[in-house]
């Protein structure tokens, strides 16, 4: 059997082309087709010309759609001669942006940085036929790029400094000069991230030009013609009230927004000529050297670390808590010449908006960082621009809605075709007769639409934040609504973040000894030094802080951390030492000490290689006083094991690290060396020289226990049939453990291992898939390879589901060399263990190339890629909001993440049901005026106010306030309009709801006593009639009924009566119509301008019409709703599905061989799997 899965997969996007030569980024954000344009004096002209004979209209246009006044004043042409620019991005929206020419000064053309090629430089003016030097420029979304005629292109103007190696950092501590600073500022402009905050009057001029506000005032006016004043002005006064709320609002979120941003302070610098300069942080550039003081401070920019060290809280950029220690960027022969990254050496970057808790020095008392990255070039930068530019949500429900309303307008066009053949027939004047017209199309295109429905969104928003979880970006509620897949980090996510000490087990003679519980009877040794001193632990105000692992560590030893507090202190430590110190770790009084042990001698930590999740290890340099330079390092397993000599790892080591992972437990690996080979400053060693040949010494166990409220989450989610990922830094069997106790590996489901290795020796990558140890009847692999049962059809795999687990590495292989395979894969893994940060947001990339709506929760710093590439992102911080994600909950555990899913689907059913309702009460008050209309008569002006008003206003405000339903069921909501149960719905409740009215309209005719309306009598002259005060009747309950039916609570809301204000609502208008039909007083028929109607019988017919018009529309709802149009779908044929992970999980499962355990697979171009 042979097939290509290929196919099942969605077609790759064509990248965009520009004839004109642009920047691209590798963003898809910033992945933009750029045109030039150029003005035309005529065409300026004649447009101007146009623009005052017409009033202005234009103008309109233009504010809607810039890009259409480019077209029409401007001819296409070269970017290097454009006067504007069109900017298209990924998802096609549109930008119409000012190219800046400014003249600046020839001194400004020479590059004022160490060793960069001055052409680079002089690229980015022009010179002109005058020889005035020119800068041409344009900004988007608050970043400039700017014009290199060499590279034919605009490029942003970080670009200058991009390529930057460690050895240019460096030799920028220097500082600039005055010239060098001003000049450079010129190119690059102020470091400031600017939030613009409109005036009031600004606000209004766009709020009034919204399509949705001019559609209000032509509505007003019309109904004003029309005689309507007291709806007209009623409308009116509603419709000020909502633009000065929205304006209010709009600026109020401005401002705060700003204030976030924004952030001015006095810095100071150090000059080229080594004199210190107190400076605005607005006038830093990069290349301007920075010094941190010693009580920290606010960073105004981006900067890489050259001495000492600084502590900093980094929680507003990734919501984690627990500060981080930086370090100076490494300086070294085989450093320098690597590119700078801030990204990869975020571990020596102070970044923007981050606090510096507290910086110590080494050298000449001066902590030192250079200017890398300013403006919204920096890592808050990037953040607000994605708070200000947020990337489209691309949702299909909002999608349709668009369709759905143009559909209502077509609605709109026949009725008033229709409207007009009727009223010309009745020989009515022309003017009357455009008005009614018009009037129609009013009527059918609700304006209140867009905020209907918005209202279960913001009722949805509300409640969570009574909850402790706070969104930043509304539309993503609904989306939570179609969640599929949910992605967890493991540690502070399903474990508990603190991690107890279990203990340590020693290397003895190449082999492990028994285990330690507790470290503090460990002997002097390097394995008791490598504990004590291997952390980024600093002390701020005499308590310590930094990572709660390295804090348990450090007290599980007992040893004291003390740092030096002056210059005589300093002094005194280098004198016992031999050399500068950070800190010291002195051992515990000997009363204290473990009966046996005797500990004397401090340790002096001398430089620390902070821990990066990408190399997974951490290191440090430390002396004993007399002794020689020691280096200690601390890791996963693996990777130390890695770095060790061969000869002292324990040939039982892999075993013992499964024994400790499989039961759950973390372990990290300890190893030293001692380094007698130093001839250079222990400050000038790099981290590849000490991070080698190392001495295995030994494994520290810690307890990671299983949060208690993780594994009732987790059964929660898999019976709502949510898939569920765990994405962790952590071993592959500890998360195979956690995947295990937590209930997402459940009781009779297998592990199938995917090993993937690189090519090596001209040999191409493998694939293997290999069984788990332990089967679900107790069989290891070896005797089911034996038996030979993957091999004969595959029956053991036949016997149950099964998950398969990978680790970074083999991630990486898969993407780069079985791109074909990788979905497959991806489908059916359940554990990523080992993944770098920028791996797990790779892999919610790929989940959601295969069409899943994916969610993530993590606890931020390392998952805050994912949580922002993630279609729902959670944070747990205890932050009020973050910009990492778009949801931060207080709630530090996954009980948050049913909470919202039960929110979006509960949000997302109330758009809908508010956006059928919406659409039915345009077509119940449509169908009442056609036919009102054919008898040359309409709604009275007070009647449509409380129809409006007084009905269809509550109702929409309240029929969102039902909440979500109590448990997560496996049914995910409806996600399209434009689908047959919606469409179906909705075409037949209205032909449900005419054929009432039509059926009130002839029993009205047939009754003794009707006299029908004069036909000499023009509206409004002849109101109050008998056929529209029996229309009125009907309607005022269908508008009730409809809202009963429509507001579908079981299985994704609470039952109707739990919103108890919209029953109560409900009870009060139900009651007030009865009034109305049957007793209604003589001023409600004058103001309602109906006619008295003595007949109690027909009075009684009428409320049994409507009645009869609640059984039907609830009993065809309740059809819809079990199937009843299903054979529609049947007639239509079997479709395939438009989701790509169905589609594959469809083709796996006709693959009875599928995964090929214990097969090698190797990589081809174009590979293809076949299983026979």
């Amino acid at each position: 059997m042979s097939s290509d899965s290929s196919k099942l997969l969605p077609e790759q996007r064509p990248v965009l082309q520009s004839c004109y030569g642009t920047a691209r980024e590798q963003s898809p954000k910033e992945s933009m087709d750029l045109r030039g344009y150029q003005k035309v004096l005529w065409r300026v002209i004649l447009c101007h010309v146009f623009t005052v004979l017409t009033a202005g209209l234009p103008l309109i246009l233009f504010h809607w759609k810039p890009h259409i006044a480019v077209f029409i004043k401007c001819r296409s042409c070269a970017l290097r001669q454009a006067d504007y620019v069109i900017i298209q991005d990924s998802s096609g929206q549109q930008y119409t942006i000012d190219i800046i020419t400014e003249e600046i000064d020839e001194e400004s053309v020479v590059h004022p940085g160490i060793d960069l090629e001055e052409d680079d430089w002089r690229d980015t003016v022009q010179l002109h036929k005058e020889q005035k030097t020119v800068l041409r420029y344009y900004t988007f979304e608050g970043m400039r790029y700017i014009w290199m005629p060499k590279k034919g292109g605009f490029y942003k103007v970080s670009t200058l400094d991009e390529n930057w190696t460690i050895g240019d950092v460096h030799r920028r501590k220097k500082g600039l000069s005055l010239q060098d600073q001003a000049s450079k500022r010129k190119i690059y402009g102020q470091n400031l991230i600017e939030v613009p905050v409109k005036s009031y009057f600004s606000l209004l001029i766009d709020e009034v030009l919204n399509p949705f506000y001019l559609f209000q005032i032509f509505s007003i006016i019309l109904w004003m013609c029309d005689n309507y004043y007291y709806y007209a002005v009623c409308i009116f006064i509603i419709s000020v009230i909502s633009i000065g709320i929205s304006l209010y609002e709009t600026r109020k979120q401005s401002i705060t927004l700003r204030n976030m941003a924004h952030l001015t302070t006095n810095v100071t610098i150090l000059r080229a000529t080594g004199e210190q300069a107190t400076v605005s942080s607005l006038d830093l550039v990069p290349g301007d050297c920075l010094l941190v003081p010693h009580e920290g401070i606010l960073l105004p920019c981006d900067a890489a670390l050259l001495s000492g060290e600084c502590m900093v809280n980094e929680s507003m950029l990734t919501g984690e808590s627990a500060p981080v220690m930086k370090t100076p960027l490494p300086f070294g022969p085989q450093a320098s010449n690597k590119i700078y990254s801030p990204n990869e050496q975020k571990r020596h970057t102070l970044f923007c908006g981050t606090h510096v808790i507290q910086a110590k020095a080494w050298d000449n008392n001066r902590v030192m960082a250079v200017v890398v990255r300013t403006g919204f070039y920096t890592a808050k930068g990037d953040l607000i621009s994605s708070i200000l530019y947020p990337k489209p949500v691309s949702f299909r429900f909002y999608q349709d809605s668009m369709k759905f309303v143009l559909f209502l307008g077509i609605l709109a066009l026949i009725g008033t075709v229709y409207s007009m053949v009727i009223l010309s027939q009745n020989k009515t004047r022309w003017e009357t007769l455009i008005t009614r017209a018009l009037d129609l199309v009013t009527i059918i295109v609700p304006p209140a639409l867009p905020a209907a429905m918005t209202a279960g969104t913001i009722y949805s928003q509300n409640r969570l934040k009574k909850h402790g979880v706070f969104c930043i970006s509304p539309p993503r509620i609904n989306v939570c609504g179609k969640i599929k897949l949910f992605c967890f980090d493991k540690t502070g996510t399903l474990t508990e973040e603190g991690l107890d000490i279990w203990g340590v087990v020693p290397v003895s003679q190449q082999d492990f000894a028994e285990l330690v519980p507790e470290p503090r009877i460990l002997p002097q040794s390097p394995l008791l030094s490598s504990m004590v001193c291997c952390h980024t632990v600093a002390l701020l105000t005499d308590r310590c802080i930094g990572d709660p692992l390295d804090l348990k560590m450090i007290e599980s030893t007992g040893w004291i951390l003390t740092e030096p507090t002056g210059e005589e202190d300093i002094a005194k430590l280098e004198q016992q030492f031999g050399m500068k110190v950070v800190c010291v770790m002195r051992p515990p009084d000997i009363q204290d000490q473990h009966h046996g042990t005797e500990l004397r001698d401090p340790i002096g930590i001398v430089k620390r290689f902070p821990f990066s999740s990408n190399i997974q290890r951490m290191s440090v340099l430390s002396k004993k006083p007399g002794g020689p330079l020691e280096a200690y390092l601390k890791g996963s397993p693996e990777m130390v094991a890695s770095l060790c000599k061969r000869n002292s790892v324990p040939q039982n080591f892999t075993e013992t690290l499964k024994q400790f992972t499989r039961d759950g437990f973390r372990v990290l690996a300890l190893a030293y060396k001692e380094m007698t080979d130093v001839t250079v400053d222990p400050q000038e060693v790099e981290r590849e020289s000490v991070e080698n040949d190392m001495v295995f010494l030994g494994l520290l166990v810690m307890r990671n226990v299983l949060k208690p409220e993780t594994a009732p989450v987790i059964s929660t989610l898999r019976n709502a049939k949510i898939r569920i990922v765990m994405v962790t830094g952590d071993n592959i069997l500890t998360a195979v453990n956690v995947a295990q106790n937590c209930g997402m590996v459940a009781t009779g489901e297998r592990i199938i291992f995917v090993h993937a290795s690189p090519p090596v020796h001209h040999k191409p990558a493998t694939l293997k898939f290999l069984l788990a140890e332990s089967g679900t009847y107790g069989q290891d692999s070896a005797e089911v390879i034996t038996q030979g049962l993957y091999q004969q059809g595959s029956h053991f795999l036949d016997q149950g589901p099964y998950h398969l687990a990978l680790n970074g590495k083999s991630f990486a292989v898969l993407c780069e060399h079985f791109r074909n395979i990788l979905p497959q894969i991806l489908v059916q893994g359940s554990i990523f263990a080992r993944m770098a940060p920028e791996q797990k947001t790779q892999l919610v990339e790929e989940l959601q190339a295969l069409n899943y709506c994916v969610g993530m929760c993590g606890d931020g710093a390392n998952d805050c890629g994912a949580l922002k590439a993630a279609d729902a992102g959670i944070s747990l911080s205890e932050a009020e909001a973050s910009v990492a994600s778009a949801f931060t909950s207080k709630i530090d555990n996954i009980e948050c993440v049913p909470l919202i899913i039960r929110e979006g689907r509960c949000s997302l059913i109330t758009s809908f049901g508010l956006f059928k309702y919406m659409a039915m009460y345009s077509l119940i008050q449509f169908m009442s005026v056609l036919i009102l209309y054919s008898i040359n008569t309409n709604l009275g002006d007070f009647q449509f106010l409380y129809i409006d008003l007084i009905i269809t206003t509550s109702i929409a405000l309240l029929m969102g306030k039902t909440g979500p339903a109590k448990e997560l069921c496996p049914e995910r909501p409806q996600g399209s309009l434009i689908s047959i149960p919606v469409l179906g719905s909705l075409l037949l409740q209205t032909f449900l709801v005419l054929g009432i009215q039509i059926g009130c309209y002839f029993i009205t005719n047939s009754e003794d006593w009707f006299v029908p309306v004069n036909a000499t009598s023009l509206f409004p002259k002849n109101l109050p009639n008998y056929e529209n005060t029996a229309l009125f009747c009907v309607s005022g309950y269908q508008y009730l009924i409809v809202a009963i039916v429509l507001s579908k609570g079981y299985p994704f809301r609470k039952p109707l009566y739990t919103n108890v204000i919209f029953l109560l609502v409900l009870l009060v208008l139900f009651g007030l119509m009865v009034w109305i039909t049957l007793y209604p007083a003589h001023f409600l028929l004058m103001i309602l301008q109906l006619k008295e109607i003595d007949d109690m019988n027909f009075k009684l017919l009428l409320i049994g019409l409507c009645a009869l018009h609640f059984i039907c529309a609830f009993m065809l709802e309740m059809a819809i709703e079990y199937g009843m149009l299903n054979c529609l779908r049947r007639l239509r044929g079997q479709n395939e599905s438009k989701k790509a992970y169905k589609r594959l999980e469809l083709y796996l499962k006709q693959q009875p061989s599928w995964p090929p355990l214990e097969q090698v697979i190797q990589a081809k171009p174009g590979i293809t799997i076949h299983i026979s």
